[in-house]
């Protein structure tokens, strides 16, 4: 007992003394090297390391540091190198032939029984990895991944195959997504689930301490293959120092001060005081912090659930009279501080290819009332009421479409519920209206079409909707037969106009990236997906 005893001591105090060099790292008694470590908060806590779990935001911004795929993407979400140095696909579209680079080493551990404690990756490490992905023991949430995929294999050590069921344009991008990381076997064999608070990858940055909710630390990757523009080896930074804040307003105090260097977020406690209402920095914080905005690959909306026998979600003049009834551009300018892009178009959103400008739904509120006053009179019903579910962060939307709503004769009820429960009722049906958020998994427009495509109605795919259009099938199913970019597009228009027209959901805004830094940060760029890519930051010494 009193070894074990021992042994937490030591690690208490280990653990203490990290922290201390990489969290403070403002000691009078040593040089400042605060312009080495980058701090953010994670607000939500991240649940897994492992990126066969690295399903929500947070574990994909911990996960990017540490792992690589086949393949990545640049701020443009165009298809770069990773792993895979290059790659061929056949005349007939179901053949993809990567060729590794022979360069890529694992993160050390002792479990590489190697005299340098790692090894180099080979193409037989991505068999085991997508081997792992789709295995119902393991049940990640990332083997839809793989489901188009026939068969995989390693050629040799520097060429990995894989084969199709059938065409799909945008598995390139597919290969991008964390879930698609190569791990080794030996770690994961030897730590099981545990490989989730023990990662091994082959990332800029290596695993080095994980207090769950409290702090997470990695450390620079000293065997990193990728090089900057100017020849210098990545990653710039020497640590990552990641804490847990459960709250948006103490991360902000927590920026405000200086103590960490990313705001990812403008919550309602704190926007006002950091942005005018038209969406610019105050003047108080100009010289302190920098602003940066993109487009971003999320459709804020809400949904129906039109498998209901509930008269009011079934009838399209409703439906209709809701997009209509309220204005989205006076909601972005006074609720959202000018940040996001009133959706006046489709459902898919700016910033990806296939984006249209299809007609949409202008605010209205004559025509909203004309519609909901033709169906009073075709049903009898004079008080027409529709329930909308929604969490906190977006209470104040949805009692502005309320107040909006009821000028037009409409009656709105807003039922906030954490989000958790509105995500579990959405996948059984037990919602008939809910504000969502549907964020691209990977850079195709195809991604937002599928929640509506009918084979993938929930629980067994993402149509929480339940829409079901024959003209909608037929196009969704020829898509993935064309490889020509721009007549794909076409189809993707028509689509969203079928959708808009059908009005099975109400596209509130297309989101936007906004991230605020300390003025020494340099390096940080944004793309449409919201990732974290640090490898190519650094931070000027503060004077």
């Amino acid at each position: 007992m009193k070894c074990v005893h021992y042994f937490f001591i030591i690690r208490y105090l280990t653990i203490a003394y990290i922290l201390l060099t990489l969290v403070s790292c403002k000691d009078s008694s040593q040089e400042n090297r605060d312009h080495l470590v980058f701090r953010y908060n994670q607000y939500e806590n991240i649940s897994s390391l492992d990126p066969a779990f690295a399903r929500d935001v947070a574990n994909i911004w911990s996960t990017n540091q540490l792992f690589n795929s086949l393949i990545q993407l640049d701020d443009s979400l165009h298809i770069k190198p990773d792993i895979a140095k290059r790659w061929e696909i056949s005349e007939d579209a179901l053949t993809y032939t990567f060729i590794l680079r022979d360069d890529v080493k694992f993160h050390k551990h002792e479990q590489f029984k190697t005299k340098d404690s790692t090894r180099y990756v080979v193409a037989e490490d991505f068999v085991y990895s997508f081997n792992r992905l789709v295995d119902p023991k393991v049940a990640s949430p990332g083997n839809w991944v793989l489901k188009t995929v026939d068969a995989y294999t390693a050629i040799n050590d520097t060429i990995f195959e894989i084969k199709l069921k059938k065409p799909f344009p945008a598995f390139l991008g597919l290969m991008s997504m964390r879930y698609c990381s190569v791990v080794p076997k030996e770690v994961v064999s030897f730590y099981g689930s545990e490989f989730r608070a023990n990662p091994i990858g082959t990332g800029p940055f290596k695993f080095k301490l994980w207090e769950e909710n409290i702090k997470l630390v990695l450390r620079k990757n000293e065997l990193y293959f990728e090089k900057g523009k100017n020849g210098k080896q990545l990653p710039y930074l020497e640590a990552v120092a990641i804490t847990f804040l459960p709250d948006k307003q103490s991360e902000f105090l927590q920026f405000a001060k200086g103590n960490i260097d990313l705001l990812n977020s403008l919550d309602a406690s704190y926007k006002d005081e950091l942005l005018t209402p038209s969406g610019k920095l105050r003047e108080k914080y100009r010289e302190r912090i920098n602003i940066s905005k993109g487009s971003y690959l999320n459709s804020e909306y809400l949904g129906f659930y039109l498998d209901t026998d509930k008269k009011e979600i079934q009838s399209k003049l409703l439906r209709k009279a809701i997009n209509h009834g309220f204005d989205r551009k006076k909601m972005i300018t006074y609720l959202k501080n000018g940040i996001g892009t009133p959706a006046i178009h489709g459902f898919i959103p700016k910033g990806i290819p296939g984006f249209n400008r299809i007609p949409g739904y202008e605010y209205a509120p004559v025509k909203a009332r004309k519609l909901v006053e033709t169906y009073k009179k075709q049903t009898g019903n004079n008080n027409p009421t529709i329930r909308i579910a929604t969490d906190a962060n977006y209470q104040s939307i949805c009692e502005f479409i309320q107040r909006e709503l009821e000028k037009v004769g409409l009656n709105i009820i807003v039922d906030v519920m954490p989000s958790s429960t509105i995500r579990q009722k959405k996948w059984k049906g037990k919602l008939e209206s809910f504000r969502a958020s549907w964020i691209a998994d990977y850079p195709d427009a195809e991604n937002f079409l599928s929640p509506y495509y009918s084979k993938n109605f929930t629980p067994h795919g993402p149509n929480y909707t339940h829409f079901k259009n024959e003209t909608f099938d037929r196009l969704y199913e020829e898509s993935f037969l064309i490889t020509d970019i721009k007549i794909r597009e076409q189809h993707y228009a028509k689509m969203d106009s079928i959708i808009i027209a059908n009005a099975p959901i109400v596209p509130l805004y297309y989101d936007q990236v906004v991230r605020f830094t300390q003025k020494n940060v340099k390096g940080l760029t944004n793309n449409p997906q919201n990732f974290l890519v640090l490898k190519r930051v650094w931070k000027e010494p503060i004077k």
